[in-house]
C-alpha cells in the first residue's frame, strides 16, 4: 500500500477495535478498497485500487440531506463516504461481476459482498446493499440527487443503455459523477469510442470493452438526455488514462 491509498483512506477514518479491525481486515480474501480501519495502529486493508486522488477534488464535501445511488459499489468506500458526509439515503448496488474478474486476474474466488458487509458491521452503517445489475435501474422506485458510477461505464456491453437508466433515476437538478477509462492519446474534442481486446487494458481482464475520448463521452450523455456535461478531467493513475466529470439532468 502506498502513501496514495491511504491518503484517500482517511477521508474515512473508521477507528474501530484494534482486535475488531484485524479480524474484519483478515474475514475478507480480496479488498478492492483501502479503508482505514485503524490509524493509530496502521491497520488498513489491502485495496488493490490504486491512487484514487484524482477522485477527491470531485467528491462533494457536504452531501447533507441528499439521496445517493452508488452503482459498482464493490466495497462500498464512497456509499460510505456519502453517509459520513452527511447523505440522508445511501443506496449501492453491484452486479457482482468483480467475482468473475477477481478470480481470472488473481485466482481468489468471493462470494460477493463480502467487503461492503464487513465496512457496514464496523460503522454500523445504514448504507444499503443490494446486488442488483446496473442496467437494472429502473427497478427502483426511487430517484436520488446524486448518483456514482466509477468505473463501470467500461465494462457494461452497453454504456449507452447506462447513461440513459442514470438518467432516469435522477431527480430535477440531480447529478452523476462519472468516471471511466480514456483512450492513450487524448485527442480532445473528437467523438470517439474505442475498443479494446479482452486482457489489452489490463492482464487478465476480459470485461473493459470501451477507452472513450472526452468528445466521445460528452456526445453520448447528451444523447442519454443529460442537459449538461460538465468538463471530463483527464487523468493518468498507473499507467492508464482516466476520464471524471459531472453530468447534469
Amino acid at each position: 500500500m502506498t502513501a496514495a491509498e491511504r491518503q484517500v483512506a482517511d477521508l474515512l477514518p473508521i477507528e474501530a477495535d484494534p482486535d475488531a479491525a484485524r479480524a474484519v481486515l483478515e474475514s475478507v480474501p480480496f479488498w478492492f478498497h483501502t479503508f482505514a480501519l485503524n490509524r493509530a495502529h496502521g491497520i488498513y486493508t489491502p485495496g488493490a485500487a490504486r491512487d484514487h486522488r484524482y477522485r477527491m477534488p470531485s467528491l462533494p464535501e457536504d452531501f447533507s440531506g441528499m439521496s445517493v445511488l452508488d452503482v459498482g459499489a464493490f466495497d462500498g468506500f464512497y456509499a460510505f463516504l456519502a453517509e459520513r458526509r452527511g447523505a440522508r439515503r445511501v443506496l449501492a448496488i453491484d452486479n457482482e461481476q468483480y467475482r468473475h474478474w477477481v478470480a481470472s486476474r488473481w485466482g481468489i474466488e468471493l462470494q460477493g459482498g463480502e467487503g461492503i458487509s464487513a465496512i457496514q458491521g464496523l460503522l454500523d452503517s445504514r448504507v444499503e446493499y443490494r446486488r442488483m445489475d446496473a442496467l437494472a435501474l429502473d427497478e427502483l422506485d426511487e430517484r436520488f440527487d446524486f448518483i456514482y458510477c466509477f468505473g463501470i461505464l467500461h465494462r457494461v456491453e452497453n454504456p449507452l443503455g447506462l447513461l440513459r437508466a442514470l438518467r432516469r433515476r435522477l431527480r430535477e437538478r440531480g447529478m452523476v459523477l462519472v468516471e471511466t477509462h480514456g483512450v492513450a492519446a487524448d485527442l480532445g474534442s473528437a467523438p470517439a469510442i474505442r475498443v479494446s481486446a479482452p486482457g489489452e487494458v489490463y492482464a487478465g481482464d476480459e470485461f473493459v470493452y470501451w477507452t472513450f475520448h472526452r468528445g466521445g463521452l460528452e456526445r453520448l450523455a447528451r444523447i442519454a438526455g443529460f442537459a449538461r456535461v460538465g468538463r471530463l478531467q483527464r487523468t493518468v493513475v498507473d499507467g492508464h488514462p482516466r476520464l471524471i466529470g459531472q453530468l447534469r439532468a
